[in-house]
């Protein structure tokens, strides 16, 4: 392993900590285009869940996604829609650094959603705790010659970090949180 990638990434996951960030995971219809959010949790960086919802989709949710998240139509059929959710979600992440694990799927996620109701996209101060894992874990993919992302269970797997009941919103931002810790207190 380039032992200057790991110190690298060492480093900037304590120069992230320092900035007491919150950490957002979002659970999805799907994967494309046309996918919503259906749950959305936000933990500061203590631990304190700060939100969590679940969220009515426009569309049905289809089953390949409920056998990976379990959350069901019914769970969500007389709920929120992403207009009414979003102002309090943003009122959370306003002036944070917001640590995601694969950070372009849930902003490409919360684009799509406010796009569908019309809403302006906002920025914010986001940080991919996936890309930083696989800084420090500095495995090269031969294929893209970058380094190899690995998933959130391995993440926390490699870390000794097991969260139970992966793919649900607020467990992944926990093990999220935990990962970037974990980081953090290893010697550069």
């Amino acid at each position: 392993m380039p032992s200057g990638a790991r110190a690298a990434a060492v480093r900037t996951a304590r120069q992230v900590l320092s900035t007491n960030p919150v950490y957002l995971d979002t659970e999805t219809t799907g994967l494309l285009a046309d996918a919503e959010i259906i749950e959305l949790a936000i933990v500061d960086n203590a631990g304190e869940v700060l939100f969590e919802q679940l969220i009515r989709p426009q569309n049905i949710i289809p089953q390949e996604a409920i056998a990976i998240h379990h959350i069901t139509n019914e769970m969500v059929a007389d709920l929120s829609t992403w207009d009414k959710v979003w102002p309090a979600v943003q009122a959370i992440l306003r002036r944070k650094t917001v640590c995601m694990y694969n950070a372009d799927f849930d902003l490409r996620l919360i684009d799509q959603s406010n796009d569908r109701y019309g809403i302006r996209r906002e920025r914010f101060a986001a940080f991919d705790v996936m890309k930083l894992f696989a800084q420090f874990r500095a495995v090269i993919n031969r294929r893209t010659n970058t380094y190899r992302w690995f998933r959130l269970e391995q993440a926390g797997a490699y870390c000794g970090i097991v969260i139970p009941n992966a793919h649900r919103a607020k467990e992944d931002t926990l093990l999220t949180r935990a990962v970037l810790q974990w980081i953090a207190a290893q010697p550069e």
